[in-house]
């Protein structure tokens, strides 16, 4: 009898493998991140992370410039997805209503105090909130009950809302002690930036694709109200003519079975003990509640992939628990060996895939780069760092596909790397 046999309170146990109705719904998770990655350049981790959040049932927070893709990702999720969908853009001057819904006037007459929340953020099953930390007080602290327990107080009743997750947006995050609450319940945060330089030729691409598509369904929709019609045509191509690939009945189906996923090897658990530890050494704050519902992405990370029990592989999460953008290079430095490591010993398990154009495009853009910082012109300190930088970027991307022409190329940048810094040092 082994030790986990003899004391069950110790033992581990495996959940049994997903049933097919779980498998066609996981299937159709996976579709909407492939739709996803087919539309938006270079955003695959923030896609996975939007799907494992969603199936997690937990809220999310996305980072970043202005242009670099935050709505238009929910926005494109919430359409993949058949459900409810509720949308806004805060500002300092958002009043509840806008967001929660008008009070009915004919039962305030009567001296109760209801909202009228049909269409409004309290009725919606996903809900995109964009630029979230520029609201007032009122409608943040409305948001906490709703983000933490699912319930929404207006006057004397309490409604149970069927929020599935909510996610945020915003150009930065936070510095204010009064916005730590709401901060801290986007379980996990990801950074979307604007395209490095060797993903130009593609951003223009699917670019001019996609506002060719637009103007169409544009062009489509005005024929047809000229023609009285009432619906749009399914080849327009728009995005607002996107079909849903999964119901969140399914959604709801995989939430479900969840628990049955959290059970985790001793090894799994150990390693996550290391991890968590080693983050809160560097001064990354990850906080009890946090290191349980982390569990829950893990978890619904393997039952995405279809998989039995989560893996090394799904310490990918870890990577967006950062509590300011400072804190990332920390994260992937204590993660990203880990994450090497399983995809070194599983390469068939790497969810970004090289593909004949991104290599052609990365070694167009390497032979760009080589031939401006050894052709013999002279370059500012601005010019030189701006091409070492898009050498490293370029070392990264290539590290990421993984493949082995890929750390061929690798190998050449740093070979073009050493003769830089050489060249630079006599120079100097």
């Amino acid at each position: 009898m082994s030790a986990s046999e003899a004391n069950p309170s110790t033992s581990v146990a495996r959940p049994a493998g997903p049933d097919a109705e779980l498998l066609r719904a996981a299937q159709k998770v996976r579709e909407v991140g492939r739709a996803l990655d087919e539309r938006y350049l270079d955003k695959s981790e923030i896609v996975r992370m939007l799907l494992v959040t969603l199936v997690a049932g937990e809220h999310m927070l996305i980072v970043g410039p202005p242009g670099t893709a935050k709505s238009a990702l929910v926005r494109h999720l919430a359409r993949l997805v058949d459900a409810r969908y509720f949308e806004y853009l805060l500002t300092r001057f958002s009043e509840p209503n806008e967001i929660f819904g008008p009070v009915d006037i004919k039962a305030f007459r009567e001296g109760t105090f209801v909202r009228r929340v049909e269409a409004m953020l309290p009725d919606a099953e996903i809900v995109f909130l964009d630029e979230i930390f520029k609201s007032n007080s009122a409608i943040l602290n409305a948001l906490l009950s709703i983000l933490n327990e699912r319930r929404f107080f207006t006057g004397s009743a309490t409604i149970r809302v069927p929020l599935c997750s909510l996610f945020g947006a915003t150009n930065e995050v936070p510095n204010d002690d009064a916005l730590g609450a709401i901060f801290d319940r986007f379980i996990v945060r990801t950074l979307s930036e604007n395209l490095d330089s060797f993903h130009f030729h593609g951003l223009v691409e699917r670019g001019i694709r996609a506002e060719a598509d637009q103007i169409g369904a544009w062009l489509e929709r005005g024929v047809q109200r000229e023609a009285a019609a009432t619906e749009a045509s399914a080849g327009a191509g728009g995005l607002e003519d996107t079909r849903p690939l999964v119901t969140l009945a399914e959604v709801r189906r995989l939430q479900q079975r969840l628990p049955q996923f959290m059970r985790f090897s001793e090894e799994f658990l150990a390693r996550y003990k290391g991890l968590v530890f080693q983050l809160r050494s560097e001064g990354v704050s990850v906080s009890d509640r946090r290191v349980v519902k982390l569990l829950k992405l893990f978890a619904a990370s393997a039952l995405i992939d279809g998989r039995p029990t989560a893996h090394d592989g799904d310490f990918f999460v870890l990577r967006h628990v950062w509590n300011s953008t400072d804190q990332i290079p920390i994260l992937e430095d204590i993660v990203g060996p880990v994450l090497e490591k399983h995809h070194r010993e599983h390469p068939e398990e790497r969810r970004t895939r090289a593909t004949a154009a991104d290599l052609d495009g990365i070694l167009a853009e390497l032979g760009v780069i080589r031939g401006v910082l050894l052709g013999g012109e002279p370059l500012s300190d601005v010019q030189l760092f701006s091409q070492l930088r898009n050498l490293q970027d370029i070392r990264a991307a290539l590290q990421v596909l993984g493949t082995e022409t890929a750390q061929q190329m690798a190998g050449e940048v740093d070979k073009l790397l050493e003769g830089v810094f050489e060249s630079s040092k006599w120079s100097g």
